[in-house]
């Protein structure tokens, strides 16, 4: 996928929410968001959905620089980590590849920040 990085965990579903988490914690990222898709689907919907949670995570310094740079870029922010387990018990973890996502916008300045925000979720990804 040319939008997103992912890897397989080895533990399981909370235990690699929390992971996850701390991982993020570590390379600098706030969680803005936790939407828990498993049990807003259940409620607003009656319908059954295998555990997701979408992680909004924003490293203040960063969002700060590009939002300078750029007053409309907090439309995509922030950026989202997932983890999912499948039918099959996997626990896959994913993130956003912020350069894929900040393309469609002519603005050299935000490349360098894409740059780094995009090493450091490789490194929470690999890290799991």
């Amino acid at each position: 996928m040319a939008y997103c990085f992912s890897t397989l965990s080895p533990r399981g579903f909370k235990e690699t929410v929390e992971t996850v988490k701390t991982r993020l914690a570590e390379a600098g990222f706030g969680i803005l968001s936790d939407i828990d898709v498993t049990a807003k689907f259940k409620e607003k919907l009656g319908v059954d959905f295998r555990e997701y949670r979408i992680l909004g995570a924003c490293n203040p310094s960063y969002a700060y620089q590009a939002l300078s740079a750029e007053p409309h870029i907090g439309t995509m922010l922030p950026c989202n980590v997932i983890v999912q387990q499948w039918e099959d018990g996997r626990v896959e973890v994913s993130a956003i590849d912020p350069v894929a996502s900040m393309q469609a916008i002519e603005n050299p300045h935000l490349k360098d920040t894409a740059l780094i925000i995009r090493s450091k979720l490789e490194n929470v990804i690999a890290a799991i």
